[in-house]
């Protein structure tokens, strides 16, 4: 995972909650227990805290960690990412 990944377990274990053991690069919004209000709010924080946005057809309950972090290093990088965050 690149260097995002660190901001996404901080952001998940800080802001809502979710213990560190089960942030892993599969984990799923939904496997987390994230539901729809936690995961529009968590494109807040991270849009806060990275300054890339996430877009409602962006991010999902059924969205991967990996896939987020994939999106966010290609968004960050001014590449235009591929697909969506999923």
């Amino acid at each position: 995972m690149s260097a995002i990944h660190p901001t996404i377990t901080e952001v998940l274990s800080r802001t809502f909650r979710v213990p560190v053991a089960e942030i892993l690069p599969e984990s799923t919004m939904d496997s987390l227990d994230m539901d729809s209000l936690a995961v529009a709010e968590f494109a807040v924080v991270m849009r806060e805290a990275l300054g890339v946005e996430l877009d409602p057809g962006t991010l999902h309950r059924d969205t991967s960690l990996a896939g987020l972090t994939e999106f966010l290093r290609a968004s960050a990088g001014g590449q235009a990412p591929v697909g969506n965050a999923r």
